[in-house]
């Protein structure tokens, strides 16, 4: 028994990993192209059922902002000595029929914006607040660490290693659970508070390497925060509103 946890703790610290900006260590127990591949499958099942928006004006604009946050971020990693990152990020931008208060992102830069959060975005500054955040989630690898945190309360530490050695049924098996796009449209398992603050934080300074001004970002969440039962997909697990607009202030 010894052994096996020893096992495990060396698999758990190997995996562990350094979050960009923030310097937080995270544990990433799934390699990029498993996660890369079980999320593409979900991903491509969403796209299938969603209807895209007919808005080319609206399209057009969420394509060009998130495009240039994109280049503004990969343009970080190469200067931070990150290059291999880079193979991981195919983005995408799509503006989808639903008036939803909502966008969300898969990993690889796979990112939906629903028509209905763009009432509440009516500059390109305020749609950066947004795309920003998304980003933030691919580049910090929020799926990649709630996936390796599901595995390891599937499994068990006991049988970690074992769990390991299989992980790429495993990662197959837990995608339609952790991503759930194929089943409900549009729909995730939210991520935690934790990475939701580290996302907005993140997103900020990505959006200001854009040359977008972050500090429109206060007006967007006080403007979601008066959607009441409207959004209560994007706020589900989101920090309170006064403290996620207390800490963009800060």
């Amino acid at each position: 028994m010894k052994k096996i946890i020893g096992l495990c703790m060396l698999l758990v610290v190997a995996a562990c990993s350094v979050v960009p900006l923030t310097g937080r260590r995270q544990m990433l127990l799934v390699s990029d192209s498993e996660l890369l591949s079980a999320s593409l499958t979900q991903y491509n099942a969403y796209m299938k059922k969603a209807v895209k928006s007919s808005d080319k004006a609206k399209t057009d604009k969420v394509v060009r902002v998130g495009r240039r946050i994109a280049a503004a971020t990969e343009e970080y990693l190469r200067q931070n000595g990150m290059e291999s990152e880079l193979q991981n990020f195919r983005w995408e931008f799509n503006l989808i029929k639903d008036k939803q208060h909502n966008a969300f992102c898969m990993p690889g830069g796979k990112i939906v914006v629903y028509e209905g959060i763009l009432d509440l975005t009516p500059t390109d500054d305020d749609l950066a607040v947004v795309l920003g955040h998304e980003v933030a989630h691919a580049v910090a690898k929020h799926s990649n660490e709630r996936m390796s945190q599901q595995l390891v309360a599937q499994y068990g530490a006991a049988i970690l290693g074992a769990a390991l050695s299989k992980k790429s049924a495993a990662t197959q098996q837990l995608a339609s659970t952790v991503f759930g796009l194929g089943t409900q449209v549009g729909v995730m398992l939210p991520f935690s508070r934790k990475h939701e603050s580290e996302a907005d934080y993140m997103g900020l300074v990505f959006m200001t390497m854009a040359g977008y001004n972050p500090n429109v970002a206060v007006g967007f969440w006080q403007r979601m925060s008066q959607g009441g039962s409207s959004v209560p997909e994007l706020l589900s697990t989101h920090p309170s509103d006064e403290t996620r607009i207390a800490a963009i202030r800060r």
